[in-house]
């Protein structure tokens, strides 16, 4: 994005730069660790556990640290999560893990469970970066389309079973959401690719990079060439706001904003507006704004267009960002884009309210906020056309994403889904729990 008096690089000293995109949460000390895993009743039948998307066990994993054995909680942890260090960072754990201990019934404090998982697969990547071996050479030779955590995670399983797996990236780094999606104090100091080479240290996977589905592999073509196909391809589509003035100068989509942000070795280079207004409710909006502040622009505002609660946004996140200088505006949605010489200057909303089913809707009321930076968070969307030939689908496309069973079987035979391209929650817990479950299944299938 050209630089305007409005929109530019280098706002703060590169010593704040520093300060500001490092480890957002610093890791649990050794004696924080063994005091935390204390506080762990080691239930039974831990509704903690019941809560993780990829099922770890929990209070196992915990009773390890208090122990000591900080290798075999880390093994724990991996063994039904390989992606549990990235997990450990940005898993929402307030509404999942450790929403559900069952300290918060006396304390209203649960066991940090995201931090001791934290601190076993750090202690384990520093320590023993290849602690998986592969089961003998089977000779079946998989494609996995997406190196994002839903493709490796698929493909760590079916490497640890003896296949051979060749991973299709478009982008020229793996990580997916991880590497290009997820804000840069969440997974500091290059974390991404440190997992990923500590994935693929298991041996018998290979990646080939530039290779986009529907431009240069299609699914039929792979799946004659190889014994099974996972797609891991995630949602390429990005909501527009269908409004006037979308097309200005200064207004972007949000993750396009923070996946250049995670790309730039100096953060010094990256442009940013004094003033910017995020629109969406969602985890990007977040991650955007706060960057955005983080950047060193004086005024954010999200703006949403219904309720806090309704906030696909956690409340710690949308705590987080608040704290970090973020306003955050309900129940307003853009109307239009006002600019002047072909930049935006500000954005018109109209007010909503809920009506008698809940839906949000415009009340005529409006007002003005300044801008020179809008940047757009309103959702992804899934792309089918990337698995049509000869102009028809080759894959059953249910609700707007592909159709899967249980195990991640699509409708053709020996081609499994999972991740963001196929129905449920969009996070990267669930990829991973996907990609694990389909792993399993194309061994399975292979096994005949």
């Amino acid at each position: 994005m050209p630089e305007t008096p409005d929109i530019a690089a280098a706002r703060l000293s590169p010593a704040q730069l520093a300060a500001n995109f490092g480890d957002a949460h610093p890791p649990l000390t050794p004696h924080e660790a063994v005091v935390e895993a204390s506080r762990c009743y080691f239930c039974y039948d831990a509704p903690c556990m019941e809560a993780c998307p990829t099922g770890i066990d929990i209070p196992g994993f915990i009773k390890k640290i208090a122990t000591g054995n900080l290798r075999g909680s880390a093994l724990r942890i991996l063994e039904q999560n390989i992606f549990g260090g990235s997990c450990a960072r940005v898993c929402p754990t307030e509404i999942l893990c450790e929403g559900a201990c069952v300290r918060m019934a006396e304390e209203e404090r649960p066991v940090r469970i995201g931090a001791l998982q934290r601190r076993a697969t750090d202690w384990l990547m520093q320590h023993d970066p290849a602690p998986f071996q592969r089961a003998p050479a089977t000779g079946k030779r998989v494609a996995v389309v997406g190196a994002g955590p839903a493709g490796l995670a698929c493909a760590h399983r079916l490497a640890l079973h003896g296949h051979d797996v060749t991973v299709f990236e478009a982008r020229p780094k793996p990580g997916g959401l991880n590497e290009y999606g997820i804000a840069a104090y969440k997974l500091a100091d290059d974390f991404a690719q440190r997992e990923v080479a500590f994935i693929l240290s298991v041996g018998g996977i290979s990646i080939d990079y530039g290779k986009q589905l529907g431009r240069d592999i299609d699914v039929p073509s792979l799946s004659k060439q190889y014994d099974a196909v996972f797609l891991g391809i995630g949602q390429a589509g990005v909501r527009a706001l269908a409004i006037e003035g979308e097309t200005l100068g200064g207004v972007r989509n949000a993750v396009d904003f923070i996946a250049d942000l995670r790309q730039a070795g100096d953060k010094g280079v990256l442009p940013v507006g004094r003033r910017v207004v995020v629109i969406g409710g969602g985890n990007t909006a977040i991650d955007a704004a706060t960057q955005s502040r983080r950047l060193g622009a004086e005024d954010v505002t999200i703006v949403y267009r219904r309720g806090a609660e309704e906030m696909s946004a956690t409340k710690d996140e949308q705590e987080w960002a608040q704290t970090n200088g973020v306003r955050i505006r309900h129940w307003a949605t853009p109307h239009r884009l006002l600019g002047e010489a072909g930049y935006v200057t500000a954005v018109e909303f109209m007010r909503t309210k809920a009506d008698a089913t809940g839906r949000a809707v415009p009340t005529g009321e409006t007002f003005v906020l300044a801008a020179d930076m809008v940047l757009k968070a309103v959702g992804q969307v899934f792309v089918a056309d990337p698995l049509a030939s000869g102009g028809t689908l080759t894959l059953a496309v249910e609700d707007g994403r592909i159709a899967v069973d249980a195990a991640r079987r699509t409708s053709m035979p020996g081609v499994f889904a999972g991740g963001d391209c196929v129905a449920g929650v969009d996070l990267t817990v669930s990829a991973v729990a996907d990609g694990r479950i389909a792993g399993d299944a194309i061994h399975a299938f292979l096994a005949g």
